[in-house]
């Protein structure tokens, strides 16, 4: 891996070919995507077939889009028992963490006449996102499902690519974990394209959450407006503050796991420690001789990675704040210290015995994450994601007249008379006048 410098010319060079390594999307892939959105928008069903022929390999048809009970078992009955029990342990975890998020609605008494609130709704039906075919990720089947089972959420759809038009049983067996109603073996944009548009066969949803490859994300963006999204996942990313007191196998270790994924994941490590730098470089060359995606890691390394020489810990966590990663490891003695100093991450990680790998399957807090700096503003995926909030208004006569003549002022210096006189004209039937709201 590079090894630099935080005080050397090349540094913000590489820091922010890194940070913003999945900001630009190539134009010929926008236009495919367009015009695969637009015709699965436009044709329905014909245009989602084709394009599932196309692309995944194989025939699908209004008869087999979606997966029967019969198929459902039967997947989930091809499962290893111990394999079904860690998908449980992860679905309780993941439930009992996400219990926590709830919110509930509120109705006061501001004041004498005058009552405000804020209904808490579960939206009505939802799709998820799970890429499959020769890969499956039951984990993020989890991650999306049961916290849209807990706020409540009406119907939830599942998409996923099969492999020759079979569902795979893990994917089975986390969506029944889960709570996902209907299951359709379809993947990629025009996946997206139907759920946000509906079609004879794949019913219109009101927000489409889960991770997907640039395909997916571009067709998230720009159905976005359609429905709701949960955020436009980017390649994934891990940072890992280190004080030089850890295990450097430990720290390699984290920086390959997030370096599998694909070509273009980000792996960071910051550190004051020059010797300890040196150590995870010479630790990753051992460990990437026998990863079996070693190719793949190699690769997103040489391009994305980097062990950081800071100048001391302040400035470690500072550039941690300005990457606002995905994944923030915290491999130093006093995490707890560091946690109050840091802004932005999607989630952090505490300590020497907290790998990422935790996060993305047993821990119970949320995997589904803002990647690509967006965790300056973003969050990871919640129930609150899966409702809506409504506003609740009450005015008495009396409360009507204390407020009115200034609501009607106000909507007067903006040029909306309309809206002024809508309460003028209620001021003069229930007795009250503009004077006599301001007097009180």
């Amino acid at each position: 891996m590079k090894i630099i410098r935080t005080d050397s010319a090349e540094f913000e060079g590489h820091f922010r070919r890194i940070r913003e390594r999945g900001r630009v999307f190539d134009p010929e892939l926008w236009a495919a995507v367009g015009r695969i959105v637009e015709e699965v928008g436009r044709r329905g069903d014909e245009a989602l077939f084709d394009y599932t022929a196309r692309w995944d390999g194989h025939a699908v048809s209004a008869a087999t889009v979606e997966a029967s009970a019969a198929e459902r078992t039967a997947a989930v009955a091809q499962v290893v028992p111990k394999d079904l029990e860690i998908l449980r342990l992860s679905a309780g975890r993941i439930a009992r963490f996400h219990e926590r998020q709830r919110q509930e609605g509120w109705l006061i008494a501001e004041e004498e006449g005058v009552e405000l609130g804020q209904r808490i709704l579960p939206l009505e039906r939802v799709g998820i996102y799970a890429p499959g075919g020769l890969a499956c990720y039951p984990s993020t089947v989890l991650m999306t499902a049961i916290p849209a089972r807990i706020a409540g959420v009406g119907e939830i759809c599942l998409v996923t690519p099969s492999r020759d038009g079979r569902l795979h049983p893990l994917i089975a067996a986390a969506a029944e974990l889960g709570g996902v109603n209907r299951i359709f073996k379809i993947g990629g944009a025009q996946a997206i394209a139907a759920l946000a548009f509906g079609t004879a066969s794949i019913p219109r949803v009101d927000k489409i959450v889960g991770p997907g490859n640039v395909y997916v994300a571009a067709a998230k963006k720009m159905v976005f407006g359609q429905v709701g999204i949960d955020m436009i996942a980017g390649p994934s990313e891990v940072l890992i503050i280190a004080d030089g007191t850890g295990d450097a196998a430990h720290a390699a270790a984290d920086l390959l796991a997030q370096a599998e994924h694909d070509e273009m994941a980000g792996a960071v490590l910051l550190t004051p420690d020059e010797a300890f730098a040196g150590a995870v470089d010479g630790e990753v060359d051992r460990q990437l001789a026998t990863l079996p995606r070693k190719e793949i890691a190699s690769r997103s390394l040489a391009a994305f990675g980097a062990l950081v020489v800071t100048r001391d810990l302040a400035e470690a966590v500072a550039l941690a704040n300005r990457f606002a990663p995905e994944h923030l490891e915290l491999m130093v003695q006093t995490p707890r210290e560091l946690l109050a100093e840091i802004r932005n991450a999607g989630a952090i990680f505490m300590g020497m015995h907290t790998p990422e790998a935790l996060g993305d399957y047993t821990a119970g807090p949320n995997h589904v994450l803002p990647t690509g700096g967006t965790a300056r503003f973003a969050s990871p995926l919640g129930v609150y994601d899966f409702v809506k909030r409504t506003s609740v208004l009450s005015f008495s006569r009396e409360a009507l007249q204390r407020y009115g003549s200034a609501t009607a002022r106000f909507a007067e210096m903006e040029g909306l008379n309309g809206h002024g006189h809508s309460v003028r004209l209620r001021l003069e039937k229930t007795g009250g006048s503009p004077r006599a709201a301001k007097r009180s």
